[in-house]
């Protein structure tokens, strides 16, 4: 390294300390003038270089190189008088030039440098990637985003063999035979899919310099058509599953005009697409309003709407609901349901209903609404009952709960993994009741099916079986039903086998057994096994309190049913409720509440006082129901039917005037709870039915 002394540090000395500070082969040990303010010396003490007025005494330290910057002969001649023979001189015309040069070289390279610095600013924010290679295959260049798709780091990129980053790239060949290659697909190892352009670089002379690749990741683009393609396939799916859906199906956009129907709609309705498509959706009904409309107001599903549709009034159950996207309200669509079909089935369920028993217990303690004290006590003796093999006796008037302490009885003892057979033994009559509990024998009877066939007590072995109305069973069936208490064995009818049995026992009755013993009806031996852990099961009338708290139970219950939306009941209703001494208990509240749902208007969402039924706080007495049950006359049928059909009238009056309360309608006509329960089936008579028309 050559060791430089500057004499002058004015405006030369200062610009050539500022370029030979940049250079590694000269070190300047000194600058020197005579101005204690020249810009030279404040430069040189910056950069820790002896700054002095006086120069004659640093040529005796081993300078090589001294540049004269003042300009003057005489300090020139000085110089070279004094200087060693081995000290190097450059006069200061001479350094005026060196420093214009260094300068217009500073500027150039300042320039290539910018000039540079855009060019791989330009390549770095490319949205392809952009890789050159030289002739000897080696990677000079690399932009961010090649390095984003291919996955390599700068430092593991550059000045490495191109085959060594990218084992799959045709950069070689494009090399080779000098020919360029134009939107050209490639996997890469990282499986990302890029479309590329490969072009070689021939300067002016012909002479090959190298190569570069422009390319762009289509991974997302490929993955996006494939997705379009498969929504495509979805698309036409769910179309031939909505065109060929048996259900009834019509679809709005959310301003209520109609987008698509299926053609169940059309065999429905009797419209076609063109009578509903583009039209508001109201277009399709004769009598009721838009559910469609009420579900975009609201945005709140409608369930079991009544309404009649097309130009035949078909009468029709719609559900419809909202279509709501990201948050946003689409549209609506909506079900119809054929009532006259429902009619059907319904009956056909009901005629189920007759054959097959339910086989297990629905609710549990939690589906019990009470907190007063007596309901809470009938709660603690029905959970130590639920934990012994004890018979419970479940005791309280009808309508109370009796079955949903039995459900909830078993559910909580050892045997809820097994049966729960229910029976009303008041419903069955005395001819068959035998057979049904115990079972019979091939040919015990006629009819009897071959192979005999299980009784519940069979059925529900290791399980539970609830006698519902125990207080209805003949002395017969009492001595019967104590056999099997007493020996845990039954017998079926017709044969002579024991067949053993483990079952859990619960039975329920709203009859006053004492009365009937002292009567002679009810056996006292058997009162005294099935009485081994009597629970009573308070009125509704003796827990007014609850009455709040079952109330919006039931309405949970009967908005499913109905398919409301009504969210609570007033407290002046509430109020006016407990006021009720409730002779048919929770099941004529049940009524009541559903009365009071079903008058309500569609927008209306809180049971009002308003809104329930007279309750017989006054009670009257219809002028015309004597009139109403014996105004049949003569209609030229034969006396039997005419007599029935007035019989059907007085049994269906007597029903609804005792809130539909079986027992009570027994007793006011004077009949048996056996005899009623016949004679409903006979004629059809049922309280769902009579409510929907009353």
């Amino acid at each position: 390294m050559k060791r430089v002394l500057i004499i002058g540090a004015g405006k030369g000395g200062t610009a050539l300390l500022e370029l030979l500070l940049e250079t590694e082969k000269m070190e300047v040990v000194a600058i020197v003038d005579v101005d204690e303010k020249a810009p030279g010396l404040h430069l040189a003490r910056k950069h820790g270089i002896s700054a002095a007025s006086d120069w004659t005494s640093w040529l005796e330290k081993d300078i090589d190189i001294v540049i004269e910057a003042t300009g003057k002969e005489y300090i020139l001649e000085q110089i070279l008088a004094k200087r060693d023979r081995h000290t190097v001189v450059i006069p200061g015309t001479v350094a005026n030039i060196i420093s214009e040069l260094l300068y217009e070289k500073e500027t150039l390279v300042h320039q290539f440098q910018n000039q540079t610095s855009m060019q791989e600013l330009i390549m770095n924010n490319l949205h392809e990637g952009m890789i050159v290679i030289d002739d000897h295959e080696t990677v000079t260049f690399v932009n961010k985003r090649a390095q984003q798709i291919v996955g390599v780091p700068y430092e593991n990129f550059v000045h490495q063999p191109i085959r060594k980053v990218i084992d799959k790239t045709r950069l070689p060949q494009v090399l080779r035979l000098r020919k360029k290659e134009v939107n050209q697909h490639l996997v890469l190892e990282n499986g990302k899919k890029i479309i590329t352009t490969r072009i070689p670089i021939i300067d002016s002379n012909d002479h090959l310099r190298g190569a570069f690749a422009i390319f762009r990741d289509i991974t997302e683009v490929v993955e996006l058509a494939e997705q379009i393609t498969g929504l495509k396939e979805v698309q036409k799916m769910l179309e031939a599953i909505f065109h060929s859906s048996d259900e009834a199906i019509s679809v709005v956009d959310d301003q209520g005009i109609g987008i698509m129907i299926n053609p169940a709609y059309t065999k429905i309705t009797g419209l076609k697409e063109e009578d509903i498509v583009g039209k508001p959706a109201s277009v399709d009904i004769s009598e009721g309003e838009s559910m469609h409309m009420k579900v975009l107001q609201t945005r709140r599903p409608v369930r079991g709407a009544r309404m009649k549709v097309g130009p035949n009034k078909k009468e029709v159950l719609v559900n419809v609901a909202p279509i709501i996207v990201d948050g946003k309200l689409k549209g609506s669509v909506g079900v119809l349901h054929d009532v006259s079909e429902i009619k059907t089935l319904t009956n056909e369920l009901k005629r189920a209903r007759q054959i097959i028993r339910n086989l297990e217990a629905k609710y549990t303690f939690d589906d019990i609404i009470g907190s007063s004290n007596e309901m809470t006590l009938a709660i603690e003796q029905a959970k130590v009952g639920a934990r012994t093999p004890a018979t419970v006796l479940l005791r309280g008037e009808s309508g109370t709960g009796k079955e949903l302490f039995a459900h909830a009885i078993h559910n909580k003892s050892d045997r809820r993994h097994n049966k729960f057979i229910r029976v009303n033994c008041a419903a069955i009559a005395e001819s068959v009741l035998e057979s049904e509990l115990f079972g019979y024998e091939e040919g015990a009877f006629t009819g009897a099916k071959r192979g005999g066939k299980k009784g519940y007590f069979e059925e529900a072995n290791n399980g539970s079986i609830f006698l519902d109305e125990i207080g209805e069973l003949s002395l017969h069936m009492q001595a019967k039903l104590l056999r099997v208490l007493q020996e845990d064995e039954v017998v079926r009818v017709g044969g002579t086998k024991p067949v053993p049995i483990d079952v859990r026992i619960i039975t329920a009755t709203n009859a006053n057994l004492e009365k009937a013993i002292m009567n002679g009806k009810f056996r006292e031996d058997l009162y005294y096994r099935l009485n081994r852990l009597p629970i009573y099961i308070p009125p509704l009338r003796e827990r007014s309190e609850d009455i709040e708290a079952i109330t919006h139970y039931l309405i949970e219950k009967l908005n499913q049913d109905y398919g409301r939306n009504v969210t609570s009941i007033a407290k002046e209703a509430i109020e006016y409720l407990k006021e009720y001494h409730w002779p048919g208990n929770i099941r004529e509240l049940e009524n009541v509440i559903g009365r009071a749902m079903i008058y309500m208007k569609v927008h209306e969402e809180i049971i009002l006082r308003e809104h329930i039924p007279k309750l017989g706080l006054e009670k009257t007495e219809p002028h015309n129901q004597k009139e109403s049950i014996l105004h049949v006359g003569y209609e030229n049928r034969p006396l039997h039917e005419s007599l029935e059909k007035v019989e059907k009238q007085i049994i269906s009056d007597a029903y609804r005037k005792t809130d539909f309360n079986k027992t009570k309608t027994a007793e006011i006509l004077g009949i048996s709870i056996r005899n009623l329960y016949y004679k409903m089936d006979k004629y059809e008579i049922d309280k769902k039915s009579m409510q929907d028309f009353s």
